[in-house]
């Protein structure tokens, strides 16, 4: 296949006579050769391509004239829906393949009419707009054919709607609902354990991969082949699946299902009612307790806080009210089965997080599979302006994946623009379990010389210290002048970013500042703008595309080393110690490495494209590990001098 593959991508193939403006590049063909042998030989394969390099093209093509059930995962339901509905369409017609294809989501973006049918006559809108917003979702759910959320583009991501008129694992009702025959959900798997190739997102292939099945069934087995596409995101995403959690939020929605389940069955409310508002009450009441705590730590540090044990006490006692109050009338309505379910559950998952204890660690596998080695799970908790999370976290996931990839007997390919430190992969393949691979390394086909420059401002302070954030726009200002605003500016904490808005206030170019505006309006208005300089934090390093004049500096303030109060990450490298190893080496620095490299990405996105890095940092040339920050970059030339920035945008 590895010769059809390359022709494919050639000059006078179908792909170059159908598609506008392609044209052959060596190292895509290299790549997409390096995955049909992965293909054909069941094997792992780890590929860094850099931006540019047309990464996508390189596994669609393989994967589609392979003919294997291949399964494809993105980062971001964003880059899904652009897999799905742009690229992979192109080029499964101009190659002629006849395959069936598929996109499916996790559950939480699908319509579920059951739900929708019961937030009918909702007392708990709480405007005319969201009214008006739920109108419109009852008169799209009569003429969808997906009930996939995404196709009303006028409801926000984050909408208070969407819980009302989507299902979770944990309220859905299964073959007992209804509506069973017509849910979407049930339809998209269908649809995708019908096709040859699957388009799926990390969150929905670890659900799986952690045989959390969300009531239905599996897609996986079967599959012959995985791409996973942005895999330097697998691993922390993992650590989430094959860990399990209780947050504020699902303990008031099962008490105020329970409640609205109280419609359909005569004189159920009387039993309900109370024990539902000792659930809120509850939650609220441990929300005011842990007040006083840092916004992140460990279990022990939360039950080391005055008068909190009353105040689990109480939630424990008022999910069990709930269970024993719901017991009886399992018969008289399916969702009271599925509430009382859902009780048993939330109130396991808390005992769980409350007990067996060793020192803020749990020795057990922390999502309770079968057949999946053990591992050290933190217990920890996160708090909201209004709501709380009880996690518990597996340390380390190389041992599931690795267990989960070697049981399906099938090839993976593992690839990112982002995978390699110091041009090795070995951070990445312990990180994922992967003990024997085929590696390749392919930088970005850019001319650096002509396109970019590298620089690192001279006499900034140690970024500890309190000058260091004037200092810095001080640096900053006259880049900015050269250049004409067309900047991001990434910072290394919120407090970094608000004070450096406050202080360009007045600049002559248009501020564009995370957190005023939802991600995709700021992005949309900056890019429009012409000539703006966007503020951002960690987010903005990924997922973010701005090719062309609209973006030419990217600012990159403080190395991105991880938060101190990470309590996960805490746990990680306090193992790591212990286990005779160097937490910096193995573990700080190649993640603060790959995290630089997502954002110096965000510059040069195409051939045309031209611009300047700014790293901030005086440790990358103060320090020896800054050596090997720079030799994981691209070979930017690199330059001190302010005068070189001045006359590589007078060049423009």
């Amino acid at each position: 296949m590895g010769r059809a593959v390359h022709q494919t991508l050639g000059e006078d193939a179908a792909l170059a006579r159908v598609l506008p403006g392609f044209r052959p590049r060596p190292a895509q063909q290299r790549l997409a050769v390096a995955v049909a042998d992965a293909f054909e030989r069941r094997e792992v394969l780890l590929a860094e391509a850099g931006t540019g390099t047309g990464k996508t093209y390189a596994y669609l093509v393989p994967a589609l004239l392979s003919g294997m059930k291949t399964i494809v995962s993105t980062g971001t339901r964003a880059l899904q829906d652009q897999l799905y509905l742009r690229d992979l369409p192109r080029v499964r017609d101009a190659l002629g393949v006849g395959l069936k294809t598929a996109l499916l989501k996790g559950r939480a973006n699908y319509l579920c009419r059951y739900r929708l049918e019961h937030a009918k006559g909702e007392p708990r809108f709480t405007s005319r707009e969201q009214v008006s917003q739920f109108q419109r979702v009852v008169a799209w759910s009569g003429r969808t054919r997906s009930g996939d959320m995404a196709e009303l583009e006028s409801l926000a991501e984050d909408s208070p709607l969407l819980p009302l008129v989507t299902s979770t694992a944990d309220n859905c009702l299964g073959t007992e609902c209804p509506f069973w025959s017509e849910c979407f959900v049930v339809q998209a798997r269908q649809r995708a354990q019908a096709a040859d190739l699957v388009v799926v997102n990390h969150h929905l292939l670890l659900a799986d991969l952690a045989l959390k099945q969300e009531g239905f069934g599996e897609i996986l087995p079967g599959a012959q082949a995985f791409v996973v596409d942005e895999a330097h995101q697998l691993p922390e995403l993992a650590a989430q699946f094959f860990g399990e959690g209780l947050g504020a939020r699902p303990l008031v929605e099962l008490a105020r299902d329970a409640v609205a389940e109280c419609k359909e069955v005569p004189g159920a409310l009387a039993a309900v009612q109370q024990p539902a508002r000792d659930i809120e009450q509850a939650a609220r009441a441990l929300r005011a307790a842990m007040d006083n705590l840092p916004l992140r730590g460990t279990a022990w540090r939360a039950l080391d806080e005055v008068d909190i044990e009353p105040a689990f006490q109480a939630l424990e006692q008022s999910l069990r009210a709930l269970s024993e109050a719901v017991a009886p009338l399992r018969q008289a309505a399916p969702g009271f089965d599925a509430c009382h379910a859902r009780a048993q559950d939330q109130l396991a998952r808390l005992q769980r997080w409350l007990g067996e204890m060793v020192s803020g660690t749990f020795s057990g596998n922390a999502s309770g599979e079968k057949n999946v080695p053990d591992t050290i799970s933190v217990h920890w908790y996160e708090l909201t302006p209004r709501g709380f999370r009880l996690q518990r976290t597996p340390l380390d996931v190389a041992a599931p994946l690795r267990a989960h990839r070697e049981a399906s007997n099938a090839a993976w390919v593992f690839t990112s623009a982002t995978l390699a430190v110091a041009g090795r992969f070995d951070h990445v393949a312990q990180r994922l379990g992967i003990d024997d691979a085929r590696e390749l390394l392919e930088p970005s086909p850019f001319d650096w010389d002509r396109q970019a420059l590298c620089y690192l401002p001279r006499g900034l302070p140690e970024p500890a210290s309190r000058e260091f954030g004037s200092a810095l726009l001080d640096a900053l200002r006259p880049v900015l002048d050269a250049s004409g605003g067309r900047a991001f500016l990434l910072f290394a904490s919120h407090r970094a970013l608000r004070e450096a808005a406050e202080a360009l206030q007045g600049s002559p170019w248009p501020l564009f500042v995370q957190g005023t505006e939802p991600r995709h309006v700021l992005l949309q208005r900056f890019r429009e703008s012409g000539n703006g300089v966007l503020l951002g934090t960690a987010s903005f390093r990924e997922g973010v595309d701005v090719a062309g004049d609209a973006l030419s500096v990217v600012v990159i303030d403080k190395l991105p080393f991880a938060a101190p109060d990470d309590p996960v990450f805490e746990a990680r490298l306090d193992a790591i110690r212990r286990a005779g190893g160097n937490p910096f080496r193995d573990e700080q620095l190649p993640q603060a490495v790959i995290a630089l490299k997502q954002g110096a990405g965000r510059l040069i996105r195409t051939e045309t494209d031209r611009g300047v890095l700014v790293l901030c940092d005086p440790r990358l040339l103060g320090k020896t590990y800054g050596r090997t920050f720079l030799e994981s970059l691209p070979p930017l030339p690199i330059t001190r001098e302010l005068s070189d920035v001045r006359a590589f945008f007078a060049d423009n």
